[in-house]
């Protein structure tokens, strides 16, 4: 069972950056679809940012040309660098892996994964 673990979040000010990552551990994914989530106790978990088996990465309209999504698959990590951070990007971010097949394509559902972390933090303050 593959099981995910978060690190990396934390208080930041408004412009600052923060770098999330979420190692694999526990099984081997083989070029699976990844993807981060974020979440606020009041709505549902939005899609963030996904990067498929083939590289190939989305993003959310809100995060564009502020956040990059990259894996190291050597040593099975995710990543996360957010740049400009703004108040509204305050939630509890989620790690996820779909490791049941290969994907191609925007994933940004939650429905679609089947690996999850446990959530990290980030609070931006203005």
């Amino acid at each position: 069972q593959v099981q995910l673990v978060e690190s990396g979040g934390g208080s930041v000010q408004a412009g600052g950056s923060l770098r999330l990552s979420c190692a694999a551990s526990g099984g081997t994914v083989s070029r699976p679809c990844m993807g981060w989530f974020r979440q606020l106790p009041a709505k549902e978990r939005e899609g963030v940012a996904s990067i498929d088996s083939y590289g190939s990465t989305t993003y959310s309209d809100s995060v564009k040309g502020r956040f990059t999504i990259s894996r190291d698959n050597a040593k099975n990590t995710l990543y996360l660098q957010m740049n400009s951070l703004k108040p509204e990007d305050t939630a509890t971010y989620y790690c996820a892996a779909e490791d049941r097949w290969r994907c191609a394509g925007a994933y940004r559902q939650p429905d679609q994964y089947n690996r999850w972390g446990q959530g990290t933090q980030v609070t931006v303050s203005s």
